[in-house]
């Protein structure tokens, strides 16, 4: 086994990765990967120590540095060892003279070379929180939820918007990581989790409205124009506005890919005349696409999959996305690129090549999805819709990710599917049609944006006059991949939702004890035949 890693819904036989990562990361950079965490909890164990909180720039660099290890952004060791370099410099700079007294085994790391960093990295991975299979379980839950609150916040920190609370509970969580702890205590900070999640993407919701406004529904296009382009791939609108604003008047097209997707529907966003629409579907169908878009590509967050020669030179990355050979945009001190690079390809490039027709429609993010609320309640009171499907989440490779298809097409025709993140273009293309003069499949936005969904539902029980959320004619069936999921269903849990199908598989992650604790207290359940599946949530099961 040259390393370990069970992070992702994909991994090896939902058991882990121990040779080569499914998403392509070498062992090397696994290793390193799991250094960085372990330096992580340092900080966060040397700041508990001290007494002092995470300030706005430590909590930066964690978030970053979280953000580094999520499932297919970082692929670069050179990247990896360069955070570890910058932690450890950050650790021992904790209180001063005041920590003198606290030592680790990592602190005499600093110095060594990657080698020796790697060497030492294989014996601080997450085999290594606990022999306890179920206190081990609890672990690995709950630094793959402190992940997903990370890259949440970072974003929401790129536009300059942070949470006490959530830098609060960064460091008591991180700190956890290193403490022999209870299931139960462990049980309850994973509780915590979902309060931090659910706040970081409260806080990203606003960030981003605030910022360039509230969401409105829009038809985005999906047929290129006939001017050369550039594509813009993951999550962060502050690089894609950079991109706008820089490119203006140059004859340029700017279309964005996979979670980008959403940004259509921004106002401050789509002023951009040339902000043409979008170019392909979810992040692992990008090898085809990226081939065939010709123009160069910006990868702003996740999901990047490893990187095809045909269109290698055309490849960039930004924040902590990394990949070997890829020229990556550095950010200034306040956090702006120069993309003129990406201009400068994309004036000399080709047109993309279609590879669709027609529309799709997004927008319907939370104001939208409040000033719905009144028509979604008289629609099922007149019983023009039966019952509302929560089917947010990730795509993948999976073939069995063809149930959530199944599923958009066998819900019957007086249903409403509320949908966030890449999971949609599972059934965003299947021309479903309206219930009750309310589209069936309403678009809420990336993946935080499930934050969006959530509160609806609450604002929904109150309007009925429901004593629990879990009474409205609402099923959830929850598909993940990463860790940004993880966050998205302690969340969920945390806001009181309950009987979740979650899929294709469970987490490999949690163990046969943890997997039981959390069906019974949270009737959290695997997904199983799609017409079992329909049958049972339209009955409210």
């Amino acid at each position: 086994m040259k390393m370990f890693c069970y992070q992702c819904q994909e991994t090896v036989n939902n058991s882990g990765c121990t040779m080569r990562g499914v998403c392509g990361k070498d062992a090397e950079t696994a290793n390193l990967q799991d250094l960085l965490i372990y330096i992580l909890s340092g900080i966060a164990l040397r700041a508990e120590k001290c007494g002092e909180k995470f300030d706005r720039p430590l909590g930066r660099f964690v978030y970053r540095a979280l953000f580094a290890t999520i499932t297919n952004v970082n692929f670069s060791s050179e990247r990896i060892t360069s955070l570890i370099t910058e932690g450890i410099s950050l650790r021992d700079g904790i209180g001063e003279a005041s920590c003198e007294g606290f030592t680790e085994e990592a602190a005499v790391w600093k110095g060594e070379t990657a080698e020796e960093l790697n060497e030492k990295a294989s014996g601080v991975g997450i085999l290594s929180l606990s022999d306890n299979e179920d206190v081990r379980s609890l672990k690995s839950f709950l630094l793959y939820g402190i992940k997903g609150i990370a890259a949440y916040s970072e974003h929401a920190a790129h536009l300059g918007y942070y949470s006490r609370d959530v830098l609060d509970f960064m460091r008591e969580g991180l700190a956890a990581l290193r403490k022999d702890l209870p299931a139960e205590e462990l049980t309850e900070l994973l509780l915590e989790a979902g309060s931090a999640a659910a706040t970081a993407m409260e806080l990203l919701d606003r960030a981003n409205t605030e910022t360039y406004g509230d969401p409105e529904p829009v038809q985005v296009p999906l047929k290129p124009r006939s001017n050369p382009g550039i594509l813009v791939s993951g999550h962060d609108l502050r690089d894609l506005e950079e991109i706008l604003k820089q490119s203006r008047g140059r004859g340029i097209d700017v279309y964005t890919h996979g979670e980008m997707l959403p940004a259509n529907a921004y106002p401050e966003l789509r002023k951009y005349t040339h902000l043409a629409g979008n170019y392909g579907s979810s992040w692992w169908r990008q090898g085809a696409e990226f081939e065939s878009f010709r123009g160069p590509v910006v990868l702003t967050t996740n999901c990047l999959i490893p990187v095809k020669d045909s269109y290698r030179e055309r490849i960039f990355t930004a924040n902590e996305v990394g990949y070997p050979g890829i020229e990556h945009i550095p950010s200034n001190e306040s956090g702006a690129k120069d993309f003129s690079r990406v201009i400068e390809m994309a004036a000399e490039s080709e047109p993309p090549v279609p590879l669709e027709e027609g529309e799709l429609t997004c927008g319907f993010a939370r104001k939208r999805l409040e000033e719905s609320a009144g028509d979604i309640i008289a629609a099922v009171k007149a019983g023009d819709i039966s019952r509302m499907i929560v089917m947010a989440g990730c795509d993948g490779r999976h073939p069995s990710r063809e149930y959530y298809s199944r599923v958009a097409e066998k819900l019957p025709s007086d249903t409403l599917i509320l949908t966030a993140g890449c999971a949609k273009y599972r059934y965003n293309k299947l021309g479903l049609g309206e219930a009750g003069g309310i589209p069936r499949v309403i678009d809420a936005g990336q993946c935080n944006d499930s934050y969006s969904l959530g509160v609806t539902a609450l604002k929904l029980k109150e309007a009925l006059g429901l004593e629990d959320v879990n009474g409205l004619p609402l099923s959830l069936d929850i598909a993940w991949y990463e860790q940004k999921a993880v966050a998205v269903l302690l969340a969920l849990i945390h806001l009181g939702f309950r009987n979740i199908r979650l899929g294709p598989t469970l987490p490999g992650f949690l163990s046969p004890g943890v997997g039981k604790a959390f069906s019974e207290r949270f009737a959290i359940r695997l997904i199983s035949d799609p017409d079992e599946d329909v049958s049972g949530m339209m009955e409210g099961k």
